[in-house]
């Protein structure tokens, strides 16, 4: 069986939206809402652009929800972030960005918000724990922990052009 297809769309200012087709070639998408909210969308059969049913979740309903399509996560190794106060976040760096080609430090993001990039996705693979020195480039996903302000803030670094 192939792999489903998964898409990933930054929404400036909303936070992402994850689209999937599974093998039955049906369309489900998830808007993760920086407020930690989500919204999840089924769409018709027949026509997968299509909205058939819409449902809003809150930052509980959400945990809840992924407690039952992953219970094997509770894992004593594993930090459950909203438990302690902290969200983490995929914040991308687009071919346009300020910070396209600049070193991570430049972007003053730990010291202005107190979030951390914690990990960089490219497509080469994961950088864990970039240094200050490391060189962004359009296409990254930078991996933010922190408050939910300073994530928030962080973005707002990070989507300046």
């Amino acid at each position: 069986m192939p792999a489903p297809r998964m898409r990933t769309t930054p929404l400036p200012g909303i936070g992402v939206q994850y689209d999937l087709t599974t093998r039955e070639h049906r369309h489900l998408s998830v808007v993760a809402h920086r407020d930690g909210t989500r919204t999840v969308n089924m769409y018709h059969a027949d026509d997968p652009d299509a909205c058939a049913h819409s449902m809003h979740l809150t930052a509980p309903e959400t945990a809840s929800l992924i407690d039952a399509l992953t219970p094997e996560h509770h894992s004593p190794s594993v930090l459950h972030t909203t438990d302690l106060g902290l969200v983490a976040e995929r914040l991308e760096v687009t071919a346009v960005s300020l910070w396209n080609g600049r070193v991570l430090g430049d972007t003053r993001i730990r010291t202005d918000t107190g979030a951390s990039v914690v990990a960089v996705l490219r497509r080469s693979g994961a950088v864990p724990s970039p240094t200050p020195d490391f060189r962004l480039a359009g296409g990254d996903t930078l991996i933010v922990i922190g408050t939910r302000e300073g994530v928030e803030a962080a973005a707002t670094i990070l989507g300046q052009e």
